[in-house]
């Protein structure tokens, strides 16, 4: 049964980010990925120099209207990720809930790119759009600590904080909460990361449970852009996998984007060298089989 994911991204010609972190990943797992380049830059904004187009909210539905038109709308998935434009958000929002009512089981999956570390690299304005439209139509969301707390207004310090923030977001909409990135003390030291989760599911016998995970994975010490996305794509293929298994689901997206990373520190300038933005792109193609089958390689309760 053929999936098909509409994916509105930025996009690069050289690199990987946005739609370029996230199609080629979901499309070696078997899913037909329709993207709408949100941008098209020469490449991510971290090098000295780029070039490029921001689409506008207008251009985004001209193109949508043209997928309309040839009656090709169906969709099982949405993805979306970093904007920096309220109308354009406004306008995705429109098309999901166009596009759940053509499909009401269509899953929405949600990066809200906000911020990090305590600060917001998007307009301000922005975040009332996720708060009050976007995220109430999400099904999946993956934030990190901070957009978390921005969403709900309350800060987590301890994992019982955490788990009332995830409470706070299914109340929103979202089924499905990861938050990808905390400040959590990890059992196994300083060297690893906490991610928490949380799903709410709904039994054959019409009862709801909700399942919560902790997830402990290896700290890199490395900045790499394009992460968020291949999460936000990796967490919709493996949730699309073990629908029920949130736990299965995040090991394997973890996973993957563990040995991402690697083997892009294995082609890295070589010690003391300070790499550039070019040698930090991510080995996506060379890590082909491990987007296929990854291995687990976190702890988790």
């Amino acid at each position: 049964m053929e999936c098909r994911v509409l994916s509105i991204q930025s996009h690069v010609v050289r690199g990987y980010v946005g739609n370029k972190s996230a199609s080629f990943p979901l499309q070696v797992l078997g899913f037909e990925v329709d993207s709408i380049n949100s941008v098209q830059f020469s490449n991510h904004t971290g090098y000295a120099h780029w070039k490029g187009q921001v689409l506008t909210a207008d251009e985004l539905h001209v193109l949508y209207e043209g997928i309309k038109l040839n009656n090709v709308n169906h969709y099982d998935y949405v993805l979306t990720g970093y904007t920096r434009d309220t109308s354009f958000l406004e306008m995705v929002v429109d098309i999901v809930q166009e596009l759940k009512r053509a499909n009401p089981n269509l899953v929405y999956v949600c990066d809200p790119v906000l911020g990090d570390h305590g600060s917001m690299y998007v307009p301000e304005n922005l975040h009332p759009v996720y708060k009050n439209k976007v995220v109430p139509v999400a099904d999946i969301i993956t934030p990190n600590q901070f957009e978390a707390e921005l969403l709900t207004g309350k800060n987590i310090s301890t994992e019982k904080d955490a788990i009332e923030v995830m409470d706070l977001l299914h109340k929103m909409g979202p089924d499905t909460v990861v938050i990808t990135s905390s400040d959590l003390p990890s059992r196994l030291g300083d060297r690893f990361l906490v991610s928490v989760g949380s799903q709410r599911i709904v039994k054959p016998d019409g009862t709801r449970t909700t399942q919560r995970i902790r997830i402990e994975v290896p700290k890199v010490d490395a900045v790499f852009v394009g992460t968020g996305d291949l999460f936000a794509a990796m967490l919709l293929a493996w949730t699309h996998h073990y629908p029920t298994d949130l736990k299965m689901a995040c090991e394997k997206t973890f996973s993957v984007m563990h040995h991402v990373i690697q083997r892009t520190i294995s082609y890295m300038a070589g010690p003391g060298r300070r790499p550039n933005p070019a040698q930090l792109e991510l080995r996506m193609v060379q890590s082909k089989a491990d987007i296929e089958d990854p291995d687990w390689v976190g702890s988790d309760d």
